[in-house]
């Protein structure tokens, strides 16, 4: 056994190493994860080992840092533990191929070149970060987070770079830490390291400097957000009209009319209740529905405006929409609502059904659903100016980006993470959320029907969150810029990928420049 493993033990450890550092772990090896399978590489002289090296790293940080995903087959698709641990296995296998991919196009290009050792070595980490920076998956983590999760302030250079550039600035530091081992009996070894850690100090440094330097809000709001903690077989029975929709809306009241209670002496701007919170249909075309109705006569009762998510109807395709309601103070539907555009493969699609339709017919139990107009408009009631997301829309940047253009003033969440457990999901998921709100300086309200709610601030600072598979109510209050400026990372959004994507044609040519002169000789 040792013999079969001594000779992958590097991509193990690569393995161990990311699985271990990211989130709800500290990104305690995040600076030189890599560099085990780097040096395995660097020592291989057959595809097939690079390949296979890539591949066992992958496999091993995916079961390590992800390893809800068998909770969630177990939960949503209904597998039994052992299929469902099986599934983790495959899905360790496929999700980040990104990995083995790197090795590939590093291992090519090194036999096609006949790089120099520097020079291979620039192209193995700038091939890495890119594979990673556009990597395949449903769930678009990056190793940028961590830096959140564990708070430390070097997060706060996201207004910059935004963290997909944090992420590829920490694979970066893996080139010189990996010099730096393979100089470690010298001198030069030494530097090396001191000068890493000196600069990752000073990163941290101007990371306190940057949120000390941000303006001062001109305003604020109070905000109730409401977890009620459904358990999916009643959302889901609720979903297929099979019960439950009465006793579910009567525990939001409930517990929203106890919030109100609890905080009578303060004034309270909205509510904000989570993703499909309300059990029914809603929208203009129902609004005399038993459900909608005794949901606006609460609002109206108490004087209390309210935002939801709710299923509603897409009128030209008549296709259910997930979508998020602004009801006013007297129980008004305000116009326009939103509805969720990046939808979940599997989950409220068929990836490919529109050119082959027959797979619905394979797959009828798979939600249908129509798709939003995107991040298109923002939802106005009150003056406020509200950019509006949906479960995972938060985890893509360029989402957020297109609400701050649209002059969002602050961000609105809404989730459903009852599917994940309570170990590791809930708190990837939610610091991928309000990583947003740094990058673009604005806070952003997150509310779940499980946990983890919070609200963060234009500074990154997280308020209260919310526990995990409980019911909770939480008043937050919010400020806010009346009129955010624009960050850096906004407008110059494709900076990094650009600068990376240059220094890899340029390594390129310098090999082909390398090699031609190489062949003349």
């Amino acid at each position: 056994m040792n013999k079969l493993l001594k000779p992958w033990l590097l991509p193990i450890l690569s393995g161990i190493l990311i699985g271990t550092s990211y989130i709800p772990f500290p990104p305690w090896a995040s600076l030189f994860c890599f560099v085990p399978l780097w040096l395995f590489w660097s020592r291989q002289t057959h595809l097939k080992n690079v390949l296979l090296g890539g591949f066992i790293t992958a496999f091993v940080f995916t079961l390590i840092g992800f390893n809800w995903v068998a909770y969630l087959l177990h939960e949503f698709a209904h597998l039994d533990w052992p299929f469902a641990v099986l599934g983790l296995l495959f899905y360790a296998l496929i999700a980040h191929l990104y990995v083995p991919l790197a090795g590939l196009l590093w291992f090519l290009c090194r036999r096609l070149l006949n790089c120099s050792e520097p020079l291979s070595l620039a192209l193995m980490t700038l091939i890495t970060i890119l594979c990673e920076a556009y990597s395949l998956t449903l769930f678009d983590w990056n190793f940028g987070y961590s830096w959140y999760g564990a708070h430390l302030p070097i997060y706060q250079w996201a207004e910059f770079i935004g963290f997909s550039g944090l992420s590829a600035a920490t694979l970066l530091c893996n080139l010189p830490l990996y010099i730096a081992w393979q100089n470690r009996t010298h001198k030069t070894g030494r530097i090396i390291l001191a000068s890493v850690i000196s600069v990752f100090i000073l990163l941290n440094l101007g990371g306190i400097w940057l949120k000390a330097r941000l303006p001062v809000p001109d305003a604020s709001f109070n905000t109730l957000l409401i977890q009620a903690s459904i358990e999916n077989s009643e959302k889901l029975a609720a979903e297929l009209g099979k019960g439950y929709s009465k006793e579910i809306l009567h525990r939001y009241l409930t517990l929203t009319d106890q919030a109100l209670k609890t905080h009578a002496d303060k004034k309270i701007d909205f509510v904000l209740w989570p993703e499909t919170a309300f059990p029914a249909l809603l929208g203009e075309a129902f609004k005399f529905n038993a459900l909608p109705l005794a949901l606006s006569e609460f609002l109206h009762e108490r004087q209390i405006p309210l935002m939801t998510g709710a299923y509603s109807v897409d009128p030209s395709s008549r296709l259910i929409t997930n979508s998020l309601f602004v009801l006013n103070k007297d129980g008004e539907i305000v116009p326009p609502h939103y509805s969720k555009t990046i939808l979940l493969a599997f989950g409220e699609y068929i990836p490919g059904e529109q050119i082959f339709p027959v797979i619905r017919d394979w797959l009828p139990e798979t939600g249908h659903f129509a798709r939003g107009a995107g991040p298109t408009q923002l939802l106005h009631w009150n003056g406020y100016q509200m950019g509006a997301q949906i479960c995972y829309e938060s985890l893509f940047p360029n989402f957020s980006r297109s609400l701050a253009a649209l002059g969002a003033q602050f961000i609105v969440n809404v989730t459903n993470d009852s599917w994940y457990g309570t170990w590791q999901e809930p708190y990837q998921h939610m610091y991928m959320t309000l990583a947003r709100g740094v990058e673009f300086r604005r806070p952003i309200l997150r509310v779940t029907n499980t946990g983890i709610s919070s609200v963060v601030l234009a500074s990154g600072d997280i308020l209260e969150q919310s526990p995990i598979h409980q019911p909770w109510a939480g008043l937050y209050e919010v400020p806010y810029l009346s009129t955010p400026p624009e960050t850096f990372y906004q407008n110059w959004f494709w900076l990094v990928p650009s600068l990376l994507w240059s220094c890899l044609l340029a390594l390129l040519g310098l090999g082909l420049i390398s090699a031609r002169t190489q062949n003349k000789n």
